[in-house]
């Protein structure tokens, strides 16, 4: 920089106590990033509740397998203990099974909503291109049409270019 020149400074975005020092602050969180932490919130819950489940259904057998040693170890009790333990396994993998399919449904959307992001990211993209094509087409059209006003040829321009032979 010279003498004669001097950066603009914008004292908008930084604290005036600081002079032309600005203080960035950080950068608040994106749906993305929220969205991450609550599914990651969401998936330790839905885990800690299975495994809280199972640990019930694990004390219930234990007490229902100590009831039956204590009181009667024969035929009959085995059998009020399978009578017992059955419904509770049932139930623990039932509840298992709906788990794994409200996380399977949750990730198919997850992955939806994602591929339909990219989907718009995409077409945004294509038509940004569309229309720089056309303001380099409109410009390609402008220069060949002043280079044949001033009577200069422009068959190297045209081929430079890469445009078909009736394009112009």
């Amino acid at each position: 920089m010279s003498d004669t020149t001097t950066r603009p400074v914008d004292h908008t975005g930084g604290d005036g106590a600081y002079g032309d020092t600005i203080v960035f602050q950080p950068e608040p969180e994106t749906a993305d990033t929220q969205a991450d932490a609550s599914a990651k919130r969401g998936s330790w819950s839905r885990d800690l509740r299975f495994m809280l489940v199972v640990l019930v259904a694990i004390a219930a057998l234990f007490l229902a397998f100590a009831l039956v040693v204590a009181f009667s170890p024969d035929a009959s009790g085995i059998a009020a203990l399978a009578i017992v333990a059955a419904p509770i396994a049932t139930m623990v993998a039932a509840y298992y099974g709906i788990s794994l399919a409200l996380r399977q449904v949750a990730e198919a959307r997850r992955s939806a909503d994602a591929a339909e992001a990219r989907a718009r990211a995409a077409e945004t993209s294509a038509r940004e291109s569309d229309a720089w094509a056309a303001q380099m087409e409109s410009g390609l059209r402008v220069a060949v049409a002043k280079l044949e006003a001033a009577r200069i040829e422009t068959r190297d321009v045209q081929r430079a270019a890469g445009t078909p032979d009736d394009f112009f």
